[in-house]
C-alpha cells in the first residue's frame, strides 16, 4: 500500500499520509509503552482514588516525569523527548484511556510556563518542565469569559516594576497543587470592536499546595474529572515582576492571538483523550459482554449487543483517524484551525455516545460506581465541553467551509 495519498482541494494537490504511515516503528514502540505504563500502573490508581475524588499522587507524576511525558514536546538538549504532536497525543490517549485526568495532567508540563523573554531562564525552565518539576495550572476563563475568551476582564495595570493584577478567574484544574499558573490578563482597554487587544499572558510563580498572596481559591464541585481538582480564584492586588508578562513572539497586547494557536494543539489532545476514554469503555463493554451470562449465553452472542459494539468500535476508530490527520498537519505546520476543530467535535460527541452505549450494555451495573464505565461515562460528557464547547467546534468548521 502506496504510503501517501493525494488529495486536491480548490485545485491545490497536497499530500496526506496513509493510516499505515502515521504510525511508524518508532510511534508504535512509544504507543506501546505508554500503553503498558497506562494499564498496569494508571489504571489501578484511578480505580481506588477516583471514587474518593483524589487527586493523582506525587508518585504517579514522578512516575510520568521518569517516562518524559512531561517533555514530549521540548528538545533533546533540553531533556526532552523532542517530538512532535502526533507523539504527544499518541501518549495523551493511552494515558485518557486509564484516567482522563493523567492524559491532562501533562498539558500543565511541555513547555507551558516557559515562553521568558531572558534566554537563560528560558532554557532553566524548559529543563524543569520536561524533568516534571515546572508542571503548571492554566487561568485563562473567567465567569464571563469562556468560549467568549476575548471577554476576559481580569486586569493587570502597570505599578512602576511590577504589575497588579485584579480579578477572577474559573476552571482552573491543578492550580494549589502547581508551581506556576499562566494567567491572561487585560493589561489596557481594547479599542472598537477589536476586544481581544490588550490581553496578555502572565506567569505567577509559586509554591506547591500553596497559594501566593493577594490569590484565594475556592473548589469547584464537579460531577466527575477527578484526579485534578478545580479551582476558582479571587485575585485581589496579586503583584508581578514586569518580566511575568511572558514572550509570545507578538506585538505587546497580543498574547490572545498566541493562546489561539495554543488552541488548536489542546483540541487536537482533547481529541485523543476523548478517544481513549471512548476506547476504554469500549474495551470494558467488550469484555462484559463475554462474561455477562443472560438466557443461558454471553450477551456477546445477542445480535442487538453485538451491533452496538461493532458500531461503536467504528465510531471510536473514525474518531482517532481524525486527530491523526489534525496533529499532523500541526506538526507539517499546514492550516488546522478546522481539522482540530472537526477532530475534537467527533471525538468528544463519540465519546459521550460510546461511553452511553457501554454503559447500556453493563445494565444495571453500569449504573452502579462498582465498575469504571460510569467514571468513562462522565469523565466524557465534559470532553464536549472544555477547550472549546462543541457548539464552538461547530462555528469554525461552518466559518472555514462558507469562507471556502
Amino acid at each position: 500500500m502506496a504510503a501517501w495519498t493525494k488529495h486536491n482541494l480548490d485545485g491545490v494537490v497536497t499530500l496526506a499520509p496513509t493510516a499505515s504511515a502515521y504510525l511508524t516503528a518508532e510511534r508504535r514502540a512509544l504507543q506501546d509503552a505508554a500503553r503498558t505504563f497506562a494499564m498496569d500502573e494508571v489504571l489501578p490508581v484511578a480505580n481506588e482514588l477516583d471514587p474518593k475524588r483524589e487527586d493523582i499522587p506525587r508518585a504517579l507524576q514522578e512516575r510520568i516525569a521518569d517516562l518524559g511525558y512531561f517533555g514530549i514536546l521540548i528538545e533533546e538538549e533540553y531533556g526532552g523527548l523532542g517530538l512532535g504532536v502526533f507523539e504527544y497525543c499518541l501518549v495523551s490517549e493511552e494515558l485518557a484511556r486509564a484516567w482522563l485526568s493523567v492524559g491532562s495532567i501533562i498539558a500543565r508540563g511541555n513547555a507551558t510556563g516557559c515562553a521568558s523573554a531572558d534566554p537563560d531562564r528560558r532554557i532553566e525552565l524548559l529543563r524543569r518542565s520536561a524533568s516534571g518539576s515546572w508542571i503548571g495550572a492554566i487561568a485563562f476563563s473567567e465567569p464571563r469569559a469562556g468560549s467568549d475568551l476575548a471577554n476576559v476582564e481580569c486586569a493587570a495595570v502597570r505599578d512602576g516594576d511590577e504589575w497588579v493584577v485584579t480579578g477572577t478567574k474559573r476552571w482552573v484544574g491543578n492550580a494549589k497543587a502547581a508551581d506556576f499558573i499562566h494567567l491572561m490578563a487585560r493589561t489596557r482597554e481594547p479599542s472598537g470592536d477589536r476586544r481581544a487587544d490588550g490581553l496578555e499572558i502572565f506567569l505567577v510563580e509559586k509554591e506547591r499546595d500553596a497559594f501566593p498572596r493577594g490569590i484565594t481559591g475556592t473548589v469547584i464541585e464537579k460531577i466527575g474529572y477527578f484526579g485534578l481538582t478545580t479551582w476558582q480564584l479571587e485575585l485581589d492586588g496579586l503583584r508581578l515582576p514586569a518580566d511575568a508578562l511572558q514572550d509570545t513572539g507578538q506585538d505587546e497586547g497580543q498574547g490572545f492571538k498566541e493562546s489561539l494557536r495554543w488552541l488548536n494543539v489542546a483540541r487536537v489532545q482533547t481529541a485523543a483523550r476523548a478517544v481513549g476514554v471512548a476506547r476504554g469503555a469500549l474495551e470494558d463493554a467488550t469484555a462484559y459482554a463475554q462474561a455477562r451470562i443472560q438466557f443461558g449465553q454471553p450477551i456477546a452472542e445477542q445480535q442487538a449487543i453485538r451491533f452496538m459494539l461493532a458500531t461503536m468500535a467504528a465510531e471510536v476508530e473514525a474518531a482517532r483517524q481524525l486527530w491523526y490527520h489534525a496533529a499532523w498537519l500541526v506538526d507539517a505546520d499546514e492550516p488546522a484551525d478546522v481539522d482540530a476543530a472537526q477532530a475534537k467535535l467527533v471525538a468528544s460527541e463519540t465519546a459521550e455516545r460510546v461511553t452511553s452505549q457501554a454503559l447500556q450494555i453493563f445494565g444495571g451495573n453500569g449504573y452502579t460506581t462498582e465498575y469504571a464505565v460510569e467514571r468513562y461515562w462522565r469523565d466524557a460528557r465534559l470532553t464536549t465541553i472544555f477547550e472549546g464547547t462543541s457548539e464552538i467546534q461547530r462555528k469554525i468548521i461552518s466559518d472555514g467551509l462558507l469562507r471556502a
